[in-house]
C-alpha cells in the first residue's frame, strides 16, 4: 500500500478512540457531533475524488514522489475530520492545475471557516506561498465569476495575516482587484475584498495603493449599509486601517465618513465598535476632525464606552478620548461626563495594552483641563496608584506612566504627594533602561520631579545621573532634548556635577549646545554653565 494509505488506516483507528466527549452542561459523556452534514460530507469527498482524478490525468509524476505521512497528524489525532479534509484540500492547491485549485477552493467554502481547528494554519498558509500559490489567486482574481472571486478573495484574506504574504500580495497587484470588486453586487465577495484590505492595509504602501485606485470612496459607501454586520466589521476594519495614513483621512473628511462613524459608535456589535472607534482615534489625530467628533454629538457616546470590558474596544476608546481631549472645548465635556475618572479606572485594568493606553489618553486631559491640580487630587487614591504602576515590567505601562507623572508633577501639591509616596526612587530604578520611548518620558518625568523639596539630592543618592548621562548618545533628537533638560536640572546640585563630569557629560553636552532645537541648546548650555561654575569654585577654594 501507499504511504498515504497506510497512515489514512491509522488515523482513522486512532479516531475512533476521540468519538466520546463529555458534556460540558450535563457532565454526562456523549458521542461527539459532526459539524458538516452527512450530505455535505458526501459532497466533499466527491471532490476529492474528482481533484484527485484531475491531478491524476495531468501529473507527471510517479507515486514514488508522492510526499511522505506527516507524524505530527498522526501525533494530533484528536482534530476533528474537518481538519483533516482542509488539509488534503491544501495538498491539492499545492499540487493541482488551474481546474483542481478552483474545485478545491469551493470544497473549502463547504467548511465552517470560522470555526477554530478549520482555519487554511501558518504551516498551510506557507505551503500555499512557496508552492506558487499567489501569482495563480492573482490570474484568477481577474475573473468577472463571483462563485469563483468568493473562495479566492476569501483565501486571500485569510492568508494575508501574514507579513511575507502582504508582500506577495504587494507584488501581484492584487490590491487594485480588491479595490475593483469592492463595488461588486455580491455582499459576500464585498466583505472578504474589505477584510483583505484590513489584513493589508497594516503597510504604510498598500494605504496608498488603496486611496490610488480609488478604493476609499467605495469604502465610505459601504459604511451607509449597515443591516449586513460582518461586511460592516470588515468595512469599518478596512477604514480604520486606511485611516492611519494622514492622506486617506482627508479623503474620508471629504466623504463625510467621520460624520457616519459616529453614528455607528452606538448600537452596533463589539466587532464592529472596536474598528469604528479605533478609525475615530486615527482621524482624530487631526484638530479639523476632532472638531467634527465634538459638533456631531461623538464625545457622550465615546466616554460611555469607558465602562466596557472589551479590552481592544478599550485600547481604542482611551485613544479616541485622548486625541479629543487635546481640543479644551472637548475637554470640557469629557471632565462633565466624568470620562477622566473612568480613564483613571482603567489604570487598574488587568491587561497591560489598556493600562498604557488608558495613562497616555490621561495626558492631554490634565494638560486642558481648567484645573487639572484640583482634578486629579479628587481621585481617592489616584495618585498612589499611578506611582505604583512604575513598578510594572512593561515598558509601555512605564513610558505612558511616566508621561502622565510629567504633567501630574507641573502642579506642586501633586508633585509633593507624589514624592511622598516613593516617586524618586522608582523613577531612578528605570534609569538603565536601552528603551528610547522609555527614556524620553522618563527623563521628562525626573526633569520635572526635581522642582520639589531636596528631589534632586535623592535622584543623585539612588544612583539615576550616570545613566542619564548615556542617554546622550542616544540617536533620538527627543531622548536629547528631555536628558539635558534633566540634567540641567540635577545640576543644581554639586554632587550632581561631579558624577556628570566624572561619567564625559561635557564633551557630549557641548556637542548639542549647537543643535537647532532651542530647547535642547539652551538646557545643554545651562547644564555646563552649572558644570563649569561648581568646577571654578573648587578651584578657588584650592588655592585660597
Amino acid at each position: 500500500a501507499k504511504p498515504a494509505n497506510t497512515w489514512k488506516t491509522r488515523r482513522k483507528s486512532k479516531g475512533s478512540a476521540k468519538e466520546i466527549q463529555e458534556d460540558k452542561r450535563t457532565g454526562r459523556l456523549e458521542k461527539s457531533r459532526p459539524s458538516v452534514s452527512h450530505g455535505r460530507a458526501q459532497l466533499l469527498r466527491k471532490s476529492a475524488e474528482k481533484i484527485e482524478e484531475i491531478i491524476s490525468d495531468s501529473s507527471s509524476e510517479s507515486e514514488e514522489d508522492e510526499e511522505p505521512p506527516d507524524h505530527r497528524q498522526e501525533a494530533s489525532a484528536d482534530l476533528p475530520s474537518e481538519y483533516w479534509q482542509i488539509q488534503k484540500l491544501v495538498k491539492y492547491l499545492k499540487g493541482g492545475n488551474q481546474t483542481a485549485t478552483v474545485i478545491a477552493l469551493c470544497s473549502m467554502r463547504d467548511f465552517n471557516l470560522a470555526q477554530e481547528t478549520c482555519h487554511k494554519s501558518h504551516t498551510n498558509k506557507e505551503a500555499i506561498r512557496k508552492a506558487g500559490g499567489i501569482p495563480l489567486l492573482a490570474r484568477l482574481l481577474k475573473t468577472s465569476h463571483e462563485n469563483m472571486l468568493i473562495p479566492v478573495v476569501g483565501t486571500l484574506q485569510e492568508c494575508a495575516s501574514e507579513e511575507n504574504y502582504r508582500a506577495a500580495i504587494k507584488a501581484e497587484r492584487i490590491i487594485e482587484n480588491l479595490v475593483k470588486n469592492l463595488s461588486s453586487e455580491n455582499e459576500e465577495l464585498q466583505e472578504h475584498c474589505a477584510m483583505a484590505i484590513y489584513q493589508c492595509a497594516e503597510d504604510k504602501e498598500t494605504r496608498d495603493l488603496v486611496r490610488l485606485h480609488g478604493g476609499l470612496k467605495p469604502l465610505a459607501s459601504l459604511l451607509n449599509n449597515t443591516d449586513n454586520k460582518e461586511r460592516l466589521a470588515a468595512v469599518t476594519g478596512a477604514i480604520w486601517k486606511c485611516s492611519i495614513s494622514k492622506e486617506n483621512v482627508t479623503k474620508f473628511r471629504e466623504y463625510k465618513v467621520i460624520e457616519t462613524l459616529v453614528g455607528l459608535s452606538t448600537d452596533q456589535p463589539e466587532e464592529v465598535l472596536v474598528n469604528v472607534v479605533g478609525a475615530l482615534g486615527e482621524c482624530c489625530q487631526e484638530h479639523e476632525n476632532r472638531v467634527i467628533v465634538r459638533k456631531c454629538g461623538g464625545i457622550q457616546p465615546l466616554v460611555n464606552l469607558l465602562v466596557g470590558i472589551n479590552q481592544a474596544l478599550l485600547v481604542n476608546v482611551t485613544k479616541a478620548v485622548g486625541a479629543c481631549a487635546v481640543e479644551p472645548e472637548s475637554m470640557i465635556i469629557i471632565d462633565r461626563l466624568d470620562g477622566v475618572r473612568l480613564l483613571w479606572s482603567l489604570l487598574k485594568n488587568p491587561h497591560p495594552d489598556v493600562k498604557a493606553s488608558a495613562a497616555w489618553a490621561l495626558c492631554p486631559c490634565i494638560e486642558n483641563a481648567k484645573d487639572a491640580g484640583e482634578m486629579v487630587r479628587s481621585f481617592v487614591g489616584g495618585l498612589e496608584l499611578i506611582v505604583n504602576l512604575l513598578k510594572s515590567d512593561n515598558k509601555e505601562v512605564l513610558a505612558s506612566v511616566c508621561a502622565a507623572i510629567t504633567n501630574i508633577a507641573k502642579d506642586q501639591e501633586n508633585l509633593a504627594v507624589i514624592t511622598d509616596h516613593g516617586v524618586v526612587p522608582l523613577l531612578s530604578k528605570l534609569a538603565n533602561t536601552n528603551n528610547n520611548k522609555l527614556r524620553h518620558h522618563l527623563a521628562e518625568a525626573i526633569s520635572r520631579c526635581c522642582m520639589w523639596g531636596r528631589n534632586r539630592v535623592a535622584f543623585g543618592e539612588h544612583k539615576a545621573v550616570a545613566p542619564l548621562v548615556r542617554y546622550l548618545k542616544s540617536n533620538d533628537t527627543n531622548v536629547h532634548r528631555a536628558t539635558a533638560q534633566a540634567l540641567y536640572q540635577l545640576s543644581e546640585d554639586a554632587d550632581n556635577c561631579i558624577t556628570m563630569h566624572e561619567n564625559g557629560a561635557v564633551k557630549l553636552l557641548l556637542d548639542m549646545v549647537g543643535s537647532p532645537d532651542q530647547d535642547l541648546q539652551e538646557a545643554a548650555a545651562g547644564c555646563i554653565s552649572n558644570i563649569r561654575r561648581l568646577a571654578l569654585a573648587t578651584e578657588k577654594a584650592r588655592y585660597t
